[in-house]
């Protein structure tokens, strides 16, 4: 089958040219990440591709039947229940197909009851999975995902990540998440002097890549100035005498024909540390018995009790809407007292990263007086200096709050924590509005940092790098653990991850034992299994059968609405709709044996486990 297939394509904005020169032909189950800096033109290539978008000049090839999907971020939902939301995506000769949404309903973790229920009262990770069901039911070839982890919470990002892996067609993604984006594809390719570069691997091998190919690039435009330099003195010198004015004439041909490499343009990366306080405590506070909930006969964590040393790095994780961000709020004082005690020694002195602070921003200042505003030591140099690591340098440095973005925002309130003399770092989402090498950026900053640190993050990058303890909100509550997030997922995991649970060890049986073993338990699934498969085969075959009479019936259909014959029609919708009726009930049995036949096999498969164990 033909892929999708883009050919010279440019596109500008306002007289900025965004693309000159993208060609991209997709291969079949190519999974590529998109990556590249805000503002490089990533989701409006995606427009493009949807024909949500102009482009200037060029081709884009699709071929006919190629369905596009893409995941909307935006959670606009019309219906009162899941099943009706979903159903809005059917075509109209499927409106009835109710089996089709529900199959994938209940593969996305929906339960029979969840299906009538409202899609809003439903969490952010969810609402995305009604989205994905919409966007499945569509049968898409192939996936188009801008940054879809960010709504998801820890648990939803991994199912997301098994899912991407196993879909089957082509995917482009765009994510900050660099850990996520590698384990899921096989190709990564960028926008690269405005035309796009793509390369087998991972976003580190594409990086390296392009770091060699720029050092050619460099040398070879070297050696390139080096002889235009040449050419246009031998021409200066030249063309004014009769006698070499042809020579002179020739060389400035070729200096006409020479074409221009332009400078490297390097983008401007975040790079930073945090301002680290002397403490001499060996415990920065302890927290003892902690509870608290917004309806205080509801809390959302109780009895959280742990020591924070000086060096500690605790990451707070969790499904969304479970309390990670009024714990971190809790114990940086920001919320009324209700359980427990926290005890802070006297040297403590901490700096807060979260969305309440960057709602406290002050609007009607500008970026460089908003930091200065931190210390009454800091004085507007020093502060300048902080904004141009925050990439705001220069007049940039000048604006005011009101007209930042989001990002930009999060990047004056981390210019802010830098400047703050700190011994004890709160992280509330650090990474949300930052791209993949500031993250980098961010995590190196975090690494050097003598203090301590208490940060909720979703990103498993962020976890393993740097989290040696863990507040776990799971089972209804939230549980210190003293450990990593690894070790975590061994000897605890997830609960809503099935089969997460780690094995305990048996003693070990010998290979003459263990065939025989296999052999029983083989004999034993197949007897087991035999009226599933019975019924599996029996209806498939009636399923054909029943569908060609349903093709056969619609055909003649047509013709009767073709010649206008009214009792025809009638007589022949009521077969259709009798056939249709048959065919619906036997997908009924063939679902209902098929899992049971499943939940045999897998039953069976983990016994056979235990004999190889």
């Amino acid at each position: 089958m033909h892929m999708i297939q883009l050919t010279n394509l440019a596109k500008s904005f306002g007289g900025q040219s965004l693309f000159k020169d993208v060609n991209l032909k997709l291969a079949s189950n190519q999974k590529i990440g998109f990556v590249g800096r805000n503002g490089s033109g990533k989701s409006t290539l995606f427009k493009i591709i949807l024909g949500e978008e102009s482009y200037d000049s060029g081709d884009v090839s699709i071929p006919k039947n190629y369905m596009i999907g893409t995941l909307r971020q935006h959670l606009i939902f019309t219906e009162k229940t899941v099943r009706e939301e979903c159903a809005l995506v059917l075509p109209e000769d499927e409106q009835w197909n109710f089996y089709k949404i529900e199959k994938l309903l209940f593969g996305l973790g929906f339960s029979e009851e969840d299906l009538d229920k409202d899609p809003l009262s439903f969490s952010g990770g969810y609402q995305i999975r009604i989205n994905l069901v919409k966007l499945l039911a569509t049968e898409p070839n192939m996936l188009l995902l801008d940054e879809p982890t960010n709504y998801l919470d820890i648990i939803s990002l991994r199912w997301l990540r098994g899912f991407i892996k196993e879909f089957e067609g082509e995917v482009i993604l765009i994510t900050h998440d660099r850990d996520f984006m590698d384990s899921v594809t096989t190709h990564t390719m960028g926008v690269q002097r405005k035309g796009l570069r793509l390369v087998k691997g991972d976003s580190y091998k594409y990086y390296s890549t392009l770091e060699m190919e720029d050092e050619t690039y460099e040398k070879t435009k070297a050696n390139q100035d080096k002889k235009r330099k040449e050419l246009e003195e031998f021409v200066a010198r030249n063309k004014a005498r009769a006698s070499t004015a042809a020579l002179a004439q020739s060389k400035q041909k070729e200096l006409d024909k020479m074409d221009d490499m332009e400078d490297l343009k390097n983008d401007a990366t975040l790079s930073f540390n945090f301002n680290y306080k002397e403490t001499p405590a060996k415990v920065i506070f302890r927290a003892e018995d902690l509870g608290f909930g917004y309806n205080p006969e509801e809390p959302l964590f109780q009895g959280v009790t742990f020591a924070m040393e000086k060096g500690k790095r605790l990451a707070i994780i969790g499904k969304n809407g479970k309390g990670k961000s009024t714990l971190l709020n809790y114990i940086a004082g920001e919320l009324p007292h209700q359980q427990g005690k926290l005890d802070f020694h006297p040297s403590t002195k901490f700096a807060h990263f979260g969305q309440t602070n960057i709602e406290r921003l002050n609007v009607k200042s500008t970026i460089i007086d908003e930091i200065a505003s931190v210390s009454k030591d800091m004085g507007i140099p020093q502060s300048r200096n902080i904004a141009g690591r925050m990439m705001f340098s220069g007049d940039l440095g000048d604006k005011k709050i009101e007209v930042l973005s989001g990002g930009e925002r999060s990047r004056v309130m981390l210019g802010k924590i830098i400047g703050t003399p700190a011994n004890l770092l709160f992280l509330d989402e650090p990474t949300n509005h930052l791209d993949m090498q500031s993250i980098d950026a961010l995590a190196d900053a975090i690494d050097n940092f003598e203090g301590s640190l208490i940060m909720v993050t979703h990103s498993e990058m962020l976890l393993r790098r740097l989290a040696d303890a863990l507040i776990i909100f799971h089972k209804g509550g939230a549980e210190y653990f003293d450990g990593t997030y690894d070790e975590f997922l061994e000897k605890i995991g997830w609960e809503e991850e099935e089969g997460a649970a780690p094995k305990k060890k048996k003693p070990k049986i010998n290979h003459k034992e263990r065939k025989k073993l296999r052999k029983a338990v083989t004999q034993e699934r197949n007897e087991v299994r035999k009226p599933y498969t019975k019924e599996i085969k029996l209806c498939e075959e009636k399923i054909e059968v029943a569908e060609a009479q349903l093709e056969a019936k619609n055909a003649e259909l047509e013709k009767a609405s073709n010649s206008g014959d009214n009792s025809a029609i009638m007589e022949l919708s009521r077969e259709v709709g009798l056939v249709q009726q048959e065919v619906d009930a036997l997908f009924e049995r063939l679902e209902i044996a098929t899992e049971k036949d499943d939940e045999i096999v897998a039953e069976y498969e983990l016994k056979l486990e235990e004999i190889d164990a």
